[in-house]
């Protein structure tokens, strides 16, 4: 009897990997049932507001809480002084600092938390914030980090003076570490007889995540039970509750964490706040719950930036274009305090992945990382840890190499790929790629695009003076972290976990260390599980984000749902399935390799009708097992990965600018994408529309912005450029499936990789369209007005 139609009947049904299936969790977002931080309330909850510096730079003579305590409803007033006593107004960072809960005694960037008023109501509590007076004495400020370490610079960190700041030894008071990767050696050789040699200063702006909701939490402490509840905005609810028991002393066990919907993320989410801090102490202290939600003008002011770097690439050529090395000098603004997120091992985070999807021989990498008077940060927004930093320079280089040799910058490309049949593939910094399909990629994008057609377009718009730009991007990114061996944070590998229990009446419930922002995971971790064991993914349950539940895992961030904790699912389904095939063969009196699995039953081999479904194996788990075996249909799985996962991808932009107002308008983007496995294409789509359109945001408009006294000038949404659906561009999406060898599933991750390749393919788009006019290089954002500045410099606009 032929079963394949019937076996792909019920295949359908289950929907598991590969099925385009709706995601579970939208019905409830939809109608308003989703449940957030600012949607606890809690009897007797108090409301914290934080009294913030006008001053970037300045010590704090006085603090004055008497108005504010005398107002009826404020029932305390914390500054660094009533932390002292609990050594909690100093807490470690993510990233081996310290940094201060509460200024003591002066204050190094605008915003910067002083004190917090705990009061009955949100309005008392910031009515008690305009009442404290704070006497500063305003100190010089230093900004920019090319002059941070100059010998009449302020010193920021007082505090650190003769100490390292946790990366080694530092030259300067304002120096934080100073990072290396390959041989500097070989690499100044090969420059040193280099036919073409280019090189190119290139900035990643200071950018900021401005999720949708902001940070917050409320504290809540037991002091019969001696137990602290905490509901939080994080990413990675285990790591929060770890710290705050070691910054505590509460037992972990007494620790509960709780991340409820997240209305994203961006790894904004990723570190812990002055702010929870404070309020877990309040709630500590006053016995009642403590309410903490920051505004949006503190989210853009105080909570972790993204990027500032400054870099200066290098790369030596023949005339034939072929890269012989690669060499990069960075200054890495890392604000007052070092706390951006990144494995305890990479103080420049994974940014020696800059040698990107090419053949490189050989490469160098030196990274400073200084203080300045700016808010702490530095984390990963929307992608591995300083990957778009590494791949924007990557690209631009790649551009500007084709544009001194006079080479097509799709051909440079083709001929420096790493070719698929050299996968695995070690880079010149240390890298193993596990694998990749670079050229078909770049080449199916040209041919749906008419690329030939393109440039002749662009030739002909030349010759009437019109500014026409094409981009290319062919990106390779890093991401899962990760393995131990290779990443950790605050000792802790960086592993991630799965427990499955299969119920008698064959649904199942699945939690997990991961928690999601947006991602989907309700939905594609039950068809990771449907495949494996055969149950319909709409009955199977998951949860993630409470402590005291959900297995130890290290979070979402840097796209390690799918590569790290999609593995975990998926190794702990299989133990289920091994042990349903043992009781399987129990049941059906034969030995268990007589078995074939068909999608969600057990046949014996050759006999026809012999069979078991996982609905029967769930319910015989209960009562009917081999002798010697446990009861039950559960596991756990802490899944360490080998290696880290290599999605790339190829994109093209195809902008056009007006001449006279310098406004660029993105008229074509396609999107190529390699994941590897597609569990669920649907929310594949959806996720590189989101990335290309935070991709869009970066490249084209967003920046934070200083002023010399370290004033923010763009703290608002006034002012700082988040895209609507009016200025966003239509994006034409695409694949192809390169599997990971290593990973159980052979997926690889996908939701970073749109804003990874996304923004140097506009950039590059942006300075394609000046390339034939002498000009080498412009810096993002490509605002209207910053365009139209080398349009007039140019007098183009005459």
């Amino acid at each position: 009897m032929d079963t394949e139609p019937e076996s792909k009947d019920r295949a359908d049904k289950i929907q598991g990997i590969g099925c385009s299936r709706k995601r579970k969790e939208d019905p409830r977002f939809l109608q308003g049932q989703g449940h957030y931080v600012d949607d606890v309330k809690l009897p007797g909850m108090l409301f914290g507001a934080i009294v913030r510096s006008p001053y970037a730079h300045a010590r704090i003579k006085s603090i004055d809480k008497t108005k504010a305590l005398a107002l009826p409803g404020v029932h305390a007033v914390i500054t660094a002084d009533d932390l002292k006593g609990l050594k909690l107004h100093w807490m470690p960072t993510l990233a081996g600092d310290v940094q201060a809960v509460l200024a003591d005694e002066k204050v190094c960037f605008q915003y910067q938390e002083v004190a917090m008023v705990v009061a009955d109501s949100r309005y008392i509590a910031a009515d008690g914030v305009d009442l404290v007076e704070v006497e500063y004495e305003e100190l010089p400020v230093v900004v920019d980090p090319h002059l941070a370490m100059a010998p009449d610079a302020p010193v920021i960190r007082e505090d650190l003076v003769g100490k390292e700041a946790g990366q080694g030894p530092r030259r300067h008071p304002n120096h934080i570490f100073s990072w290396d990767v390959g041989d500097e050696d070989a690499t100044d050789r090969i420059f040193k007889n280099a036919e073409v040699v280019i090189k190119q200063d290139l900035l990643n702006p200071r950018v900021h995540p401005c999720p949708l909701e902001t940070c917050g939490c409320v504290a809540s402490f037991d002091k019969v039970r001696g137990d602290l509840t905490v509901y939080i905005t994080s990413q990675a609810p285990h790591v929060v509750r770890t710290v705050v028991s070691l910054l505590s002393g509460i037992p972990e066990s007494k620790v509960r964490i709780i991340s409820p919907d997240i209305g994203g993320g961006f790894g904004n989410k990723v570190g812990i706040y002055p702010g929870y801090v404070v309020a877990i102490v309040a709630s500590i202290v006053l016995g009642r719950p403590v309410k903490w939600i920051e505004s949006r003008i503190e989210n853009l002011s105080t909570t972790a930036f993204a990027r500032d770097y400054h870099m200066v690439g290098e790369i030596a050529a023949d005339r034939n274009g072929r890269i012989q090395a690669l060499r990069v000098r960075v200054l890495a603004d890392h604000g007052a305090f070092n706390s951006h997120a990144q494995p305890t091992k990479w103080p420049a985070g994974l940014f020696s992945v800059c040698t990107g999807s090419y053949d490189i021989p050989q490469a160098h990498v030196h990274v400073d990382g200084v203080y300045t008077n700016k808010a702490p940060g530095g984390v990963a927004y929307r992608c591995s840890f300083r990957v778009t930093e590494a791949v924007h320079l990557i690209e631009r280089m790649i551009d500007i190499l084709a544009r001194e040799i006079g080479l097509d910058k799709a051909e440079i490309r083709l001929r420096n790929f790493i070719k698929r049949e050299q996968f695995p593939y070690r880079t010149a910094l240390g890298w193993e790629y596990d694998s990749g399909d670079y050229a078909t990629a770049l080449r199916k994008v040209m041919d749906a695009v008419d690329y030939p057609a393109l440039r002749a377009e662009q030739a002909e718009k030349r010759k009437r003076g019109e500014l026409m730009g094409i981009g290319i991007c062919t990106f390779t990114e890093i991401v899962g972290a990760g393995p131990k061996k290779a990443c950790d944070i605050l000792g802790i590998g960086m592993f991630d976990s799965a427990e499955i229990r299969v119920h008698p009446t064959g649904s199942a419930l699945a939690r997990m260390g991961t928690i999601t922002q947006g991602q989907g995971h309700q939905t594609t971790y039950a068809q990771i599980i449907a495949s494996e064991l055969g149950i319909p993914s709409e009955e199977i349950q998951i949860e993630e984000g409470d402590t005291n539940t959900a297995p130890y895992g290290l979070g979402t961030y840097g796209s390690r749902s799918t590569p790290v904790g999609g593995a975990a699912t998926a190794q702990a389904a299989r133990k289920i399935h091994a042990k349903a095939r043992k009781i399987a063969a129990h049941l059906l009196e034969v030995h268990e390799d007589d078995l074939d699995w068909d999608v969600d039953r057990f046949r014996v081999k050759g006999v026809p009708g012999q069979e078991k479904t996982m609905k029967e194996i769930a319910w015989a788990a209960y009562h009917d097992v081999p002798e010697g075996m446990e009861l039950g249909l559960e596991a756990v799985e802490y899944y360490d990965p080998p290696n880290f996962t290599f999605p790339f991808g190829a994109y093209l932009c195809v902008v056009d600018i007006d001449r006279h107002t310098g406004e660029p308008k993105v008229r074509r983007f396609y999107a190529l994408d390699d994941c590897g496995t597609r569990i669920n294409p649907m929310i594949i789509e959806g996720q590189i529309h989101g990335g290309l359109t935070e991709a869009f945001a970066v490249a084209m408009g967003q920046q934070l912005v200083f002023d010399d006294g370290g004033n923010l000038l763009s703290n608002s949404l006034m002012d700082y450029f988040v895209p609507t659906a009016i200025e966003t561009p239509k994006w034409e999406t695409d694949f192809t499936v390169t599997p990971s060898p290593h990973h159980p599933l052979g997926a690889k991750g996908v939701a970073e990789s749109p804003h990874v390749g996304g923004i140097p393919c506009f950039t590059n788009a942006v300075n394609d369209a000046f390339s034939h006019l002498d000009v080498q290089h412009i810096d993002m954002p490509h605002t209207a007005y910053n365009v139209w500045k080398t349009i007039h410099a140019l007098g183009l606009d005459k």
